[in-house]
């Protein structure tokens, strides 16, 4: 089933301004739909979305892509800790198929890292990705098997942006709630 949000986005034609807004319930839909479509039923054996069953994503840190003022891409933040210091797994990072190659995932990215460590309460961003898409924009490569997932994972897909560069090889341990953290 697509929803009025996923088919206005498969509908529209290449548009030219690109922005970033909060997500509000109203896109509720639009996120599922873009989530079935980006990832397939699949989407809910992955270790990452076995972090999100165990602790809730931020909703204060769900934001939407937009080009021209129609939605083609989402992003939550997940608050963990691992080794008992705070932090926030990314995704599902997901854009529109018609959208892709627009910057819209990347930007998604960049701007909910950065409220997310702009609060002051964790000091990194977790994810589970491609090296050649999220190093450039300032992930590292953590040391493998050091942050254990509640489930299997590829260790060389596990990166980390923090503004001490140091933590993408020192943090070590499972992850676990945020208020665990310090």
């Amino acid at each position: 089933m697509t929803t009025p949000g996923a088919a206005e986005a498969a509908a529209t034609p290449a548009a030219n301004l690109l922005t970033v807004r909060p997500a509000t319930a109203a896109d509720d839909a639009f996120v599922d739909d873009l989530q079935a479509i980006a990832f397939g039923p699949g989407r809910f054996a992955r270790t990452a979305f076995r972090v999100r069953e165990r602790f809730p994503i931020d909703t204060s840190l769900s934001l939407i892509a937009e080009v021209d003022g129609v939605s083609c891409g989402s992003v939550w933040m997940t608050p963990i800790s691992v080794g008992g210091m705070k932090g926030y797994l990314l995704g599902p990072l997901a854009t529109h198929p018609n959208f892709r190659k627009r910057g819209a995932g990347k930007l998604l990215a960049r701007e909910v890292s950065k409220r997310a460590l702009a609060r002051g309460e964790g000091h990194f961003v977790l994810l589970v990705g491609d090296q050649d898409y999220y190093c450039p924009l300032g992930w590292e490569i953590t040391t493998p098997g050091a942050i254990q997932f509640p489930g299997p994972v590829d260790t060389s897909r596990v990166l980390l942006m923090a503004e001490d560069k140091s933590l993408a090889k020192s943090l070590t341990g499972p992850i676990a709630a945020f208020e665990a953290g310090r």
